[in-house]
């Protein structure tokens, strides 16, 4: 994993903050409305507490036993992406998917969803069965994606709702200068490479750009936290009541009929 660690802020080229910043980190997170804001993030601390991995932005990914399997066949998932690809036009941004992700999404990040919160998107996993098969082997995993930033993207800071997951980025397209195309964490800045990893709690801030002429397409997980109990068990039945909320079965749905405009355009029908 290559690695920078920083104290800078990342402002933009004028020495200001992202324009979106403020709007993002003071709206009302739907995820964080179904559950309660204050409840969410009073649990981070007992989540850090209870967690076997320790409570840091940025974790070793050598700890994980199934980092190595992904890491080993990054060049599987790369030529099943290569195929998607051929259709990022119908491809949907994140915020066809996931709607309150509108502040921090534009047309300039596509996504192609596997699993969501547990579900899985059966039309897409077909599409892509080795690495299906490959993310289905990875203990915990509750969503995974293919994450694809076009040219010049900044996703601005932010944070995620719930400390009960770690965020995994593994490296499948990746455009020169690296310096260039990075994820800031806290304090902590990160250099994307082909055939490696990053895991990283994205509860704390943090903020992407992709400040190349290249395009960064990554496999992206969500996995559970391995934590002690109780708070392992506590931590497996909200992560399943999320799967119920309406946010989360819009988003099944929004998946749904974007799957139908890739068959459409895989078949020629796309008007």
């Amino acid at each position: 994993m290559n690695q920078i660690s920083t104290q800078e802020k990342t402002p933009d080229e004028n020495g200001q903050q992202p324009q979106n910043q403020s709007s993002f980190e003071e709206r009302d997170d739907s995820l964080l409305k179904q559950l309660g804001h204050a409840g969410m993030h009073a649990l981070d601390s007992v989540y850090g507490y209870f967690s076997k991995v320790g409570d840091r932005p940025v974790h070793d990914p050598s700890i994980f036993d199934w980092v190595s399997l992904l890491e080993n066949n990054w060049t599987v998932m790369r030529e099943e992406l290569d195929d998607i690809l051929q259709y990022r036009e119908v491809l949907p941004s994140f915020h066809d998917i996931a709607e309150d992700a509108s502040t921090i999404s534009d047309d300039d990040w596509k996504t192609f969803f596997l699993y969501g919160y547990g579900e899985k998107a059966e039309e897409n996993c077909a599409r892509c069965p080795r690495t299906t098969e490959l993310i289905e082997q990875v203990p915990g995993m509750t969503t995974a994606f293919f994450s694809i930033l076009s040219p010049g993207k900044h996703i601005p800071p932010h944070r995620g709702p719930y400390k009960g997951v770690l965020r995994y980025h593994l490296g499948l397209k990746v455009p020169d200068p690296a310096h260039k195309c990075r994820i800031r964490v806290d304090d902590e800045v990160l250099h994307w490479a082909e055939g490696n990893s990053m895991v990283f709690d994205d509860t704390y801030n943090h903020e992407v750009k992709n400040e190349t002429d290249g395009e960064r397409a990554i496999l992206f997980l969500d996995v559970k936290r391995p934590m002690h109990e109780p708070m392992g068990t506590i931590n497996d039945t909200i992560l399943n009541l999320l799967r119920y909320t309406p946010v989360v079965q819009d988003a099944r749905e929004n998946q749904k009929q974007w799957s139908q405009r890739l068959e459409q355009a895989e078949e020629g029908r796309l008007v």
